[in-house]
């Protein structure tokens, strides 16, 4: 789970399945990559534009555990511990970017 404590807000002190969002974050990166070199070599602009959803697709999917696992560690130990309309606050304003 990911943990905060005492730590300065904004630093993320422990993510759960780091290597496995590394590497989905490395695919991500490989794919866009890929894209670059599709543009560079004159690619159809629908097969460009179908590698660009995926690529969305992908990110989002990594942001959506990002935010599933900041939810089951910080959000609940703050409502657990009485400090809730800050990181509700947070959470609404989190969500709004993620969307």
């Amino acid at each position: 789970m990911a943990a905060c404590h005492e730590e300065p807000k904004g630093k993320m002190v422990l993510q759960p399945d780091k290597a496995a969002l590394l590497k989905r974050l490395a695919r991500i990166e490989g794919q866009v990559r890929g894209i670059g070199g599709m543009v560079e070599s004159d690619r159809y602009c629908v097969d460009i534009l179908t590698q660009v959803a995926a690529v969305k697709s992908a990110l989002d999917a990594v942001a959506m555990q990002l935010l599933e696992n900041h939810m089951k560690g910080c959000v609940a130990r703050s409502l657990a511990s009485g400090d809730a309309a800050e990181m509700v606050s947070e959470l609404i304003d989190v969500v709004k970017k993620v969307r």
